[in-house]
């Protein structure tokens, strides 16, 4: 009986720790109301302008485009560049250097 009981507990903990877990998927999802295209596409883009891995996305508010785009940083062969993707219209606002060796 005692097995059940904390086999109960632990499940409960379980489903109130999940439900804490943060509403949104990705930093700036909330502006996504007024994006036309998707995190998934624009993720699609962006590895085609620079070819590597994505270490990180959002969607902000930034001048440029359409004034909301997806940002990503993607490691790749050159080091890591910062690509910029308008949400609205899909079209590359941004490829350039990051980092310390940025020009």
């Amino acid at each position: 009986m005692k097995t059940l009981h904390i086999c109960s507990l632990v499940g409960t903990a379980a489903l109130s720790l999940g439900f804490a877990a943060p509403a949104f998927a990705y930093p700036g999802q909330a502006l996504s109301r007024g994006a036309n295209v998707t995190m998934a596409q624009a993720r699609k883009k962006a590895l085609r302008a620079y070819p590597g891995r994505i270490t990180s996305g959002e969607l902000e508010r930034e001048r440029g485009g359409s004034g909301l785009r997806f940002s990503f940083d993607v490691s790749g062969r050159s080091g890591l560049r910062e690509i910029g993707i308008d949400a609205k219209t899909g079209r590359l606002l941004e490829n350039s250097k990051e980092g310390p060796n940025a020009d």
